[in-house]
């Protein structure tokens, strides 16, 4: 009897968010972000020139970004998509026993490269992760503030800073920074400024895996302007890359892309549990190729569903934005968990229409489960073959899918114009203490 009363009391603190207080919420967040800081100080003390005491470039993942730089500056912009020639540079700059990092991107990410590979090593990996750092923070503070002109700034930017993800992100030395930036800014400018938003989605191309729903969602919602200057950045980069580098520079990438998608995502050689997405479950539990691309199109194809339907109706902009967020990391069967800085603008947006016009129940514990993913979806998986990433994800889609169903919103015409965000629930000044509501 005693068991199923605290069970149920458990269940009753978990749907209503009452053990998400104030307080808490700040304890958490600095201690993670205190331990985050601790292990990558220790991390960089310990290291040897650019490679770390267990062998691995410092940033790991930008050791490959480096060296494409490298053979850019070079005259020799196609040797990052043979891997035979990437692992020879990555050799000469960090050591025969470095392990292998291969080059994935399209070839527009070699303007970025040959950038970075100007500066010594160290420097160009501070530089990229700082910039691309203030950008993200920038898109964070900015979704919070446009929301809420009282949204507890001081624990927003913790909340920003200590993101699981952000360390991820940091000892990687991946761009996961930049794709939230770029995702959050065109999700904030897209209503008074689609263009603006057009472009920023535009630069998103360079990693493709993530707009297979963003074109869904402005054609929904009518985002012609978007739509237009989306393309337009597309082209203008395509046609400014090709040339720089040569026309051969895509056939390059076309065959690299053979062994991405074999080697890398179907065989696991990542590893599954560095892979968040519903192939990667399906592929750790043993399902065969076939049947995971069939979940993960099945998945997909839901979310494309489900995104058509909230971006034709008037629901608030902040929860379509937070939708899309979502499902651009659902949809794609390859999205590793520094990826998940994605989720950090979305949210962002989720909790900003929360906190204007009220929690509805099972949102603090979704939106906290999901804040809390990154800093365990890796270690649990690899542990225990339970993946932790996806079904949190999946439950906050869900739980904000009921949030917008909720409202009873018509649905526009087809292709009709986006709603704006003009009754003043949407603009609402409320601070972090709403979750102590």
């Amino acid at each position: 009897m005693r068991m199923g009363t605290a069970i149920g009391q458990v269940r009753a603190s978990l749907r209503s968010g009452d053990w998400l207080t104030r307080e808490r919420i700040r304890l958490i967040a600095a201690a993670i972000l205190i331990a985050s800081v601790a292990g990558f100080a220790v991390l960089v003390v310990t290291a040897h020139g650019a490679v770390d005491r267990l062998g691995r470039p410092l940033g790991t993942d930008f050791s490959n970004v480096y060296a494409a730089g490298t053979y850019v500056r070079d005259g020799n912009p196609t040797a990052p998509f043979d891997p035979p020639q990437q692992y020879a540079r990555e050799q000469i700059l960090f050591g025969k026993t470095a392990p292998f990092y291969g080059w994935h991107y399209p070839p527009y990410f070699l303007f970025v490269a040959a950038l970075l590979a100007k500066m010594p090593y160290g420097l160009a990996l501070t530089v990229w992760q700082a910039a691309t750092l203030a950008l993200y923070l920038l898109t964070i503070w900015t979704i919070g503030s446009a929301a809420s002109r009282a949204a507890g700034r001081g624990e927003l930017f913790l909340l920003a800073l200590a993101f699981p993800a952000v360390l991820i992100n940091i000892g990687h030395g991946q761009n996961g920074f930049l794709t939230a930036a770029l995702m959050g800014g065109a999700l904030l400018a897209l209503e008074r400024r689609p263009s603006l938003a057009g472009v920023l989605i535009g630069l998103l191309i360079y990693k493709p895996q993530f707009g297979l729903l963003i074109p869904i969602a402005l054609i929904a919602g009518g985002q012609w302007r978007a739509i237009a200057a989306a393309a337009a950045t597309v082209a203008l980069l395509t046609l400014a890359t090709t040339l720089a580098f040569g026309p051969q520079v895509w056939h390059a990438f076309a065959l690299s892309t053979e062994y991405s998608r074999t080697v890398v995502l179907e065989q696991g050689d990542t590893g599954w549990h560095k892979i968040q997405s519903l192939f990667s479950w399906a592929r750790m539990w043993g399902a065969p190729i076939a049947l995971a691309y069939a979940l993960q199109g099945a998945l997909t194809a839901a979310l494309g569903v489900a995104i058509v339907r909230l971006w034709r109706s008037a629901a608030p902009h902040a929860l379509k934005a937070a939708a899309l967020c979502l499902a651009a990391i659902l949809a794609t069967p390859y999205t590793l968990d520094y990826d998940m800085m994605v989720l950090a603008p979305g949210i962002a947006f989720f909790a900003a229409d929360a906190l204007a016009r009220g929690f509805r129940p099972w949102e603090k514990t979704a939106l906290a489960a999901l804040w809390l993913a990154p800093l365990v979806a890796r270690s649990v998986a690899h542990a225990t073959l339970i993946p932790l990433g996806v079904p949190a994800m999946l439950a906050a889609f869900v739980v904000l899918w009921r949030r917008a169903e909720l409202q009873r919103v018509p649905l526009m015409p087809f292709g009709g114009a986006s709603s704006r965000m003009t009754d003043s629930g949407s603009r609402g000044g409320h601070d972090l203490a709403a979750f102590e509501q």
